[in-house]
Parts: C-alpha cells; structure tokens; sequence
C-alpha cells in the first residue's frame, strides 16, 4: 500500500478534500515542501485503552527480571 504524497501548495487547495480522503480510508498521507516530507496527516485513533493496557501480552519472552545481564547478553553490541 503505498502512502499518498502531495505538495503543500496542492494539500492548501484540496484540504477538505484530503481530509474526508483520510478519514473515509483510514490511510495517511505526506504533505511535501519541495519534495521533503514535512507533515503526515492521519486518522485520529481513539483508543480508550490505556498505555498499559496497550502493551499487556506484548513480552515474547520472559526469564527472570532480576537477573544480572551481561555484555555478551546485549544483541546490540554483537
């Protein structure tokens, strides 16, 4: 699915038009300056649940918390 890129110059023009585009599909768009991407316009998401709610069953693994990590243990390093 490819994200919708316009210019500021063409989103000023067709706004209300862009806006009921994102709202009805859900997809987001990139509105450029000089062909740099410098807003992303998007559906809001109003999700009632709360930050912690959003990241239960989110841990794949889970050993022992306390437990002393290592150098060797940290994948970023290796």
């Amino acid at each position: 699915m490819a994200v919708k890129r316009v210019s500021k110059s063409e989103f000023k023009a067709k706004a209300l038009e862009y806006f009921r585009l994102v709202e009805s599909t859900g997809e987001h768009m990139i509105v450029t300056d000089h062909g740099k991407p410098v807003l992303e316009v998007r559906r809001y998401d109003n999700s009632s649940l709360t930050p912690l709610e959003e990241l239960r069953g989110s841990v794949l693994f889970y050993d022992d918390p306390f437990e002393p990590v290592g150098l060797e243990d940290w994948e970023a390093l290796k």
